[in-house]
Formats: structure tokens, C-alpha cells, sequence
């Protein structure tokens, strides 16, 4: 039990935020759930070779990976004390792959290289004040947008790593860009296990069970093994043939003890870029990596404290530079160690909804994170379609805050619909920004108030027509 007034509960202000030890714990946990898959699906992401024809290695991978986000999360937890996960950045890291596959010349290290940059650079933006002041200069109206959208893109990314809403293959004829389950139709034991989760999660949710989101994943993930072991169901895809009834990428199963291999720390070659595509390109690269992270985290942390309650009343997030400095090094360590850049997760509202409020909680994720690295049943043995529903639930609770958004004011509420609806529809927390910051902007403008704009919104909002042109402009450049 934890004492009230314990050094521990003094450094976390566990009791201060509403929190007690078990909460934390089982936050930790949660959130660990539902963010494990990361270790497998990191390696699949960056299997490809490079120029060279060298790759990265899956065992690496996955060992750097894991050991990476453990490290990172810990020291988050520690120094920030927020409960917020760090691990490789879906984002980043397919961005990272694609530009390794499409430019002759570049390696592994070079590209990981600019990753490096990225974070360096963005350590220098923090160290002086500017990505704060960034933050704060965000109207409340648009914040609360972030936290809507990242409910949304949360709630998505719930939905389809269960295979309840697919990708319908874009073939002429096609109507609309995704569906229910597989050709309209819900298919197969892993979907009935999703669905179990969900109703069984807002169940307990709604009966205000102690537990209820941890409850729902290890009930599925039982229910998942024991499916497994009896039907032999199989993943939806094993490398070669593709079973729309299989498990989404992790078949529930118990792996054995390895030795981790940490080989790939310290390879990045942060000039290499420089070197085979030139200054221009290079540095281009750099910057949509630098804009990527920039925005991704503030979008993700300002959602996910909110739904911790740690925001004071003026809209700030206490330890916030403690904050941007860890997730800043994400990207320094994640590319130095060739995993890519490692930023916060959303998945981290998981364990909020678990009821974590503190650092403490992410302690354990980064522990349980450390000891995956050498054991991975815990890993291997949860299936997507047992976290989904937590997700979806989570992403419900916070999209509930869409009410605190003026809708009278049109200055607020087209640029927050913007960016609450395209963070799910295309896949990325950073495009939803760009999208309501530019229009933001622009309908102040329209609306005689351009003075009402803090300078640094309009700085953003720059950016992010930079962000936005990358394409033409590497057209012109001749870089495609």
C-alpha cells in the first residue's frame, strides 16, 4: 500500500492527482498492452534494404525497439512525471522506410542520420522556449480540437488493427475508401473476440468497475489464446498468402527466452544524407521529419493530459518542458540506435482510462517494455483484436469534449472541425494540425481580427504551408 505523504507519493503527487499505487499500476500495464505491438510491427516496417542492398535485421530491430521505448518511457515517467509512453513513431518511421526504398545512394545510416538531426534540432527549440511558446500560443478552442481528433484517430486506429473496419482496395468502381470487415461482411474469430472485448469493456465502463479497460484486454486476450490453441487460426497474413479470418498481424502464442541484440546502437550516420543526395534534398527531408514530430507530440500531449486532467486552468500542462525535452531526445535516440524517432503515444490513453495520473505508471511501462526485450510472451501472446476495444472506448471518452468548443464562433469552430476530422482520414495527427492552424489564420483574417493572431501562430501556419508543399517543390527540384 502506499502511504499518503510517502517520498513516493511526494515525487509522483500520486494522491495529489487523484491517483493511488494500483491505478498506477494498472495504467502501466494497460498502456503497455496496448502499445506492445510496436515491436513486431517496427521491424516489418523497416525490413527493406537499402542502396546498398544491407538491412536492418528483424531480431535487431525488435530487441532496439523495445529497449528504446523502456529507456524513454522510464525517463519520461521519471523526470516528466507524466504517464505518457514513448516508442518508434508510425508516422516517422514508414516516412523513414519509403525515402530509403525510393532515393538511390541513401543507407540505412544516412537516413537515420537526419532522424538524429530532426531530434538535435528540436532539443535546441525546446532548450530555447520556442516549442512552448508554440503551445501556448494555441487558442483553447483549437486545443480542444486535439484532444477530439486524437479521440477519433485513436478510436480508428482501434477499429481497424481489429479488422472490424478494412481498407477496400482502390480498383475501379470502388464508392468509398473503407468498409465493414471484409468485403462488407464481419469474418472470422478474431473479430467475434474484438467484439467481445467492447461490449464487455463498456460493461464494466459503464458499471464503473475498478479496472474495467485492463479487465476487457486480458479477458479478450484469454479468450484469443484459447482460440488459438484450439482452432489454430493463424495471422491475417504470414508472408506469402493473406486470411482476411486470421489474427492482425500477432497470432496469440508464447515465445521463447532470446538474448537481445543491440548491435544497431551508434550506426547512424548523421551526414551521410548530406553527402549522396546534396544539401538541398537532404535538408528537406530533415525538415518534414522536424515538422512531423514537432506537432505530432503537442497534438498527442495536449489530448492526453487533458484526459488525465493534469491541465491547469489557464491550459497549462505542468513539467511541460521536462515534457518536449524527453520526446525531443526520442528522436535523437531513436534515430542514433536506427529504430527511427521515438515520440509519445496516443495508445498512452489507454492507461489514463486505466486511471494512471502519474509518472509511476509509466515506470512500469518502460519496465515491462525492458523485460519484453529478453521475453516476449507478453508481446506476442496479445493479439490487436484484444486492445482494440480499449482504444475505442478510450477514443470515446475523449471525443466527449467536443462540447467545450464554441461552434458559434466560425474563427474556432471550422478551423477545430478541420482538424478533428482529418487526423482519422488521413492517418495523421500533424495534417489535422497544419490544416486548422492554416485556417485559423486565414478566417481571423477574412474576419478583420488578423491582430487577434499571436505572431507565432502565423509562424506555424507558415510552416505548415511549407509542410503542405513539400511535394511540388521536390517535383521542381527534380528529386521524384
Amino acid at each position: 500500500m502506499l502511504k499518503q505523504g510517502s517520498a513516493l507519493d511526494r515525487y509522483f503527487k500520486i494522491t495529489e492527482r487523484g491517483s493511488n499505487l494500483s491505478r498506477e499500476i494498472r495504467g502501466g500495464f494497460a498502456t503497455f498492452f496496448a502499445m506492445s505491438y510496436i515491436v513486431v510491427l517496427n521491424p516489418l516496417i523497416l525490413s527493406g534494404p537499402d542502396s546498398t542492398g544491407a538491412t536492418l535485421g528483424f531480431p535487431a530491430v525488435a530487441a532496439v525497439t523495445a529497449f528504446v521505448a523502456g529507456i524513454l518511457t522510464i525517463l519520461m515517467g521519471a523526470w516528466a512525471k507524466h504517464p505518457f509512453a514513448l516508442a518508434t513513431g508510425l508516422g516517422v518511421n514508414a516516412f523513414v522506410a519509403v525515402t530509403v526504398a525510393t532515393n538511390p545512394g541513401l543507407t540505412w545510416p544516412d537516413m537515420m542520420g537526419l532522424v538524429m538531426l530532426s531530434g538535435i534540432t528540436m532539443l535546441i527549440l525546446v532548450l530555447t522556449g520556442f516549442r512552448t511558446a508554440v503551445f501556448k500560443a494555441v487558442p483553447e478552442g483549437l486545443k480542444t480540437a486535439i484532444v477530439v481528433g486524437i479521440g477519433l484517430f485513436i478510436a480508428l486506429i482501434g477499429l481497424v488493427n481489429a479488422g472490424f473496419v478494412r481498407r477496400i482496395p482502390d480498383v475501379a468502381g470502388t464508392t468509398v475508401p473503407v468498409g465493414l470487415g471484409f468485403d462488407g461482411k464481419l469474418l472470422g474469430w478474431p473479430t467475434l473476440v474484438f467484439v467481445f472485448g467492447l461490449i464487455l469493456t463498456i460493461a464494466l465502463v459503464v458499471r464503473k468497475v475498478k479496472g474495467a479497460i485492463l479487465i476487457g484486454i486480458v479477458a479478450s486476450t484469454i479468450l484469443s489464446v484459447i482460440l488459438e490453441s484450439t482452432l489454430r487460426i493463424g495471422p491475417s497474413f504470414d508472408g506469402t498468402t493473406y486470411n482476411p479470418q486470421g489474427w492482425s498481424l500477432v497470432a496469440p502464442k508464447f515465445s521463447e527466452w532470446a538474448a537481445p541484440d543491440l548491435s544497431l546502437i551508434g550506426r547512424a550516420n548523421p551526414f551521410g544524407a548530406f553527402e549522396h543526395l546534396g544539401f538541398v534534398a537532404a535538408t528537406l527531408l530533415a525538415f518534414v521529419i522536424l515538422l512531423s514530430i514537432f506537432f505530432d507530440a503537442m497534438g498527442t500531449m495536449v489530448g492526453l493530459a487533458t484526459e488525465a486532467g493534469s491541465i491547469d486552468k489557464d491550459g497549462n500542462i505542468p513539467n511541460v518542458d521536462r515534457v518536449l525535452q524527453v520526446d525531443a531526445l526520442g528522436a535523437i535516440v531513436g534515430g542514433g540506435a536506427s529504430v527511427s524517432s521515438n515520440q509519445i503515444y496516443v495508445e498512452s490513453g489507454a492507461g489514463i482510462g486505466e486511471g494512471a495520473r502519474t509518472g509511476l505508471a509509466s515506470i512500469v511501462t518502460g519496465l515491462l517494455f525492458l523485460v519484453a526485450m529478453f521475453f516476449t510472451p507478453l508481446i506476442n501472446l496479445v493479439p490487436f483484436e484484444a486492445v482494440a476495444p480499449a482504444l475505442v472506448v478510450v477514443g470515446f471518452m475523449m471525443v466527449s469534449q467536443v462540447g467545450k468548443i464554441d461552434w458559434q464562433d466560425l474563427g474556432i469552430a471550422i478551423p477545430a472541425f478541420l482538424t478533428f476530422t482529418l487526423m482519422p482520414f488521413t492517418y495523421s495527427i500533424a495534417n489535422g494540425l497544419g490544416a486548422g492552424f492554416i485556417m485559423f489564420v486565414l478566417i481571423r483574417t477574412f474576419q478583420g481580427r488578423a491582430r487577434e493572431v499571436h505572431p507565432l501562430m502565423w509562424a506555424v501556419a507558415g510552416a505548415f504551408l511549407l509542410f503542405f508543399a513539400i511535394g511540388p517543390i521536390e517535383a521542381a527540384l527534380g528529386m521524384h
